[in-house]
């Protein structure tokens, strides 16, 4: 567990000295993971998570397109659109999705215009403008409504998505079309608190073992991984140590495992930092 200073220096990417030294013995550990349970269990975001409609990215998608056109990326980010159709104003019925678990919601959709209206907004902080004679617009010439793959709390469903077929552009531009009134926002950590763990996953063969992935400075000391468990959560994190001398302070991911009392089951993994769930899923460690 870091304090806040350790924080803000892993995010700045220059050498300099940033000098901490702070552990959190055991019992402190123990005791953020125990206001971690009581914050979490039971909360509006604990029965969200469970059985609500989370999405753990955004609600557009280009259907596995990876590689756009450099203008059509510009304009897209910069909200410069423009129908040259007209679009289906039909009212739609609720649709039905099935997760994972075998578990059925009903949910409700929302018009192509609706979804349209979400998709053509410029970005939130655009970072290159439009040249100064303009982006080239990007025209939709129809819409449909299809289907998309899609990442939540619950796992991966296939959701109905709205699919906007733009001219001069092949793959089609995906919004989901679930209605907002039935969608939870992924919880963001509170000010003054920082992640821990950025994922986990089981490891094989091992079934009382986490796999773990977090950040850390590229001179902290790692003296092992923790866990807090309860029967319906786990607690989870990094033991680290600064430096107190100059260092680059280049963020790295690394992997680590901690060893539970039982193994995992239905239980949901919470990041001690912030008291969020971790999300299942490490990336591959660099060859």
């Amino acid at each position: 567990m870091r304090r806040t200073i350790a924080g803000l220096c892993l995010v700045l990417l220059l050498a300099a000295s940033c000098s901490w030294s702070y552990r959190v013995s055991p019992g402190r550990f123990e005791a953020r993971a125990r206001e971690v349970v009581a914050r979490w269990d039971g909360s509006a975001g604990d029965r969200a998570w469970r059985s609500g409609f989370v999405p753990l990215g955004g609600l557009q998608d280009r259907g596995g397109w990876t590689d756009p056109p450099a203008w059509a990326a510009l304009s897209a980010h910069n909200g410069v659109w423009q129908l040259a159709a007209e679009l289906p104003a039909n009212p739609l019925a609720a649709a039905r999705l099935r997760w994972p678990d075998g578990s059925v919601s009903e949910v409700p959709l929302v018009t192509a215009a609706d979804a349209y209206a979400e998709l053509s907004k410029p970005a939130d902080f655009i970072e290159e403008e439009c040249p100064a004679k303009g982006c080239r617009p990007l025209r939709v010439t129809g819409a449909e409504l299809g289907e998309t793959t899609l990442t939540t709390s619950r796992g991966t469903i296939r959701v109905p998505a709205w699919l906007f077929s733009v001219r001069g552009v092949g793959p089609k531009y995906v919004y989901v079309a679930v209605a907002p009134s039935a969608i939870t926002a992924r919880p963001q950590a509170a000010e003054g608190e920082y992640e821990e763990v950025t994922g986990y996953d089981l490891v094989a063969g091992k079934p009382h073992d986490l796999l773990l992935e977090y950040g850390h400075g590229s001179c902290d000391r790692i003296h092992g991984a923790r866990a807090y468990e309860t029967g319906k959560l786990v607690v989870v994190d990094v033991d680290e140590e600064g430096s107190s001398g100059p260092c680059s302070l280049m963020l790295k991911i690394a992997r680590i495992t901690v060893t539970l009392a039982r193994p995992l089951g239905d239980r949901l993994v919470l990041d001690s930092g912030t008291g969020l769930p971790v999300v299942r899923g490490v990336r591959p460690p660099r060859k």
